[in-house]
């Protein structure tokens, strides 16, 4: 054991144990963030507008700021960008964060000098927990690979701005920089396939002992890694990867390709990083869901999913949530973001700690017919049919199929399989319909009812959606395929 890993074990006993007594005091530390963040923001313009001043009490909070999109807020951060001052909060920030928006084109999220460590410790504390319970830390040792945007930045009105992972790569901590991997050069190229590659060649002969992306990326980095090599799986390569770090799309329908891929089980992290605040992180090995981050200069709040278009939604805080509910996710932040609806929905598994699931986005479900099918229940139903049959499913999207000539409607399946499948793909699509029968009453109604017929399933070449993404010049980095939609529009393209 090196002198490094030998110390990461006092250190993560030290911080996770720090971490645990403020998890059971969440809602009281939510409190205080909420008041503290008010205070600070009380003389920008926003607090002005919304006469923070004279906000004492929660109810206060809710009356006096609504809920808002990045339309909401796009005003106030137009004149950030224009080079003003104490907009939404003091100051103005030292980064923005640049994500593709569906309205306005890019959307320009704040990080200030006071939510910046929200972005980074979120990940360490996720790490030093699986340490803790694992004790396992031999892979702080190793080279370590994040599958990131570029890290290069550029300026608006002074404000370096770039996609969250490429300004997260510039905090990586100091002990962890001579581990990480690729250059900063590789880490530059924007073309994904070019990119892949020349990380393969910085890594094929390197000691491997941490690899972070989001899964998809990271099977087309193993792929290819293979396909150079020779090799049958990962664990050939690199004898001693140990630790995986995923976020960004639910893990199960990868799974059994990836652990196909890699040649068995390695040490995993689920981590919920979004641009405008990291989340949650999986705090325990064996534990359902993933820990609130209830203690980093965000003060959430939740909508009920089926409320979240109302024009008074009901608005709750920690203290108030219940287990088993579909929420969505708002937050008020020390980056100056105000009642801003993230677009994730959570369901909370446990409340001693606040443990939560992510269970879709507010955009991408299906009720076409009226079936309010989410993300968390097709991902259900296709890990339950998998489970009983051969398949490697790379990618998919559920799109309803309405106009048909002499039958009726139904849900179409475009699945991406690593081999063509040769098993009975009827019954395939059987098994995840009758399960999806059991998770959503909605749909089975209109299944018992014949007002929609049993899923098809439109097997696609494994590098379909890869094709589409890059066609949509979305490939690779943080970029993430929407699962289900209301319309054809990927599809039709599919």
């Amino acid at each position: 054991m090196s002198l490094k890993s030998f110390l990461a074990l006092p250190y993560a006993r030290q911080q996770v144990g720090r971490l645990y007594h403020q998890a059971k005091h969440a809602v009281e530390i939510q409190e205080k963030i909420r008041q503290q963040i008010v205070r600070k923001a009380a003389a920008t313009q926003f607090g002005k507008a919304h006469q923070f001043a004279a906000i004492r009490s929660y109810s206060d909070f809710k009356q006096a700021i609504p809920i808002n999109d990045y339309e909401g807020l796009k005003s106030y951060v137009d004149l950030i960008k224009d080079g003003a001052r104490d907009i939404l909060w003091p100051g103005k920030p030292l980064y923005f964060a640049k994500t593709s928006g569906t309205t306005s084109g890019s959307k320009y999220i704040p990080i200030t000098k006071a939510s910046i460590s929200n972005h980074i410790n979120g990940a360490k504390l996720a790490l030093l927990c699986n340490i803790y319970h694992t004790k396992r830390s031999d892979f702080v040792n190793g080279k370590m690979i994040f599958l990131s945007g570029s890290p290069e930045l550029d300026k608006v009105a002074g404000i370096y701005t770039g996609r969250l992972s490429g300004i997260v790569n510039h905090h990586v901590p100091k002990y962890l920089k001579a581990n990480e991997m690729p250059s900063y050069a590789t880490n530059c190229i924007e073309d994904w396939e070019e990119k892949v590659e020349r990380i393969i060649d910085e890594t094929v002969d390197a000691n491997m002992s941490l690899i972070s992306g989001i899964p998809p990326w990271v099977q087309m980095y193993f792929e290819r890694l293979l396909e150079r090599t020779g090799k049958s799986t990962i664990k050939e390569v690199f004898p001693n990867f140990d630790m995986f770090v995923y976020g960004g799309v639910n893990y199960a329908p990868y799974r059994a390709q990836m652990e196909r891929l890699i040649g068995g089980k390695v040490n995993s992290v689920e981590t919920y990083p979004a641009s405008e605040g990291f989340i949650a992180f999986q705090d325990h090995p064996d534990a359902e869901g993933l820990l609130l981050n209830s203690n980093s200069g965000i003060f959430f709040e939740f909508i009920p999913a089926g409320e979240v278009f109302d024009e008074a939604p009901t608005r709750l805080q920690l203290k108030d949530v219940e287990i088993g509910e579909n929420y969505a996710v708002i937050i008020n932040s020390n980056a100056g973001l105000w009642g801003y609806n993230i677009g994730d929905t959570v369901k909370f598994v446990s409340k001693d700690p606040y443990r939560l699931l992510v269970t879709g986005r507010i955009k991408h479900f299906i009720s076409a017919f009226g079936e309010h099918v989410i993300g968390e229940e097709v991902d259900r139903a296709l890990q339950f049919a998998l489970e009983n049959h051969a398949f490697g499913v790379v990618e998919y999207h559920v799109a309803p199929m309405i106009h048909t000539t002499d039958e009726l409607p139904y849900h179409e399946w475009n699945v991406a399989f690593a081999e063509p499948p040769s098993d009975d793909l009827a019954g395939f699509a059987r098994q995840i319909d009758d399960q999806l029968r059991s998770l959503n009453t909605y749909y089975d109604d209109l299944r018992a009812g014949n007002m929609l017929q049993c899923l098809k399933i439109n097997a696609l070449p494994a590098d379909a959606f890869r094709t589409y993404m890059k066609r949509k010049g979305k490939l690779g980095g943080q970029n993430k395929v929407p699962r289900l939609a209301n319309d054809r529009n990927v599809a039709d393209e599919l």
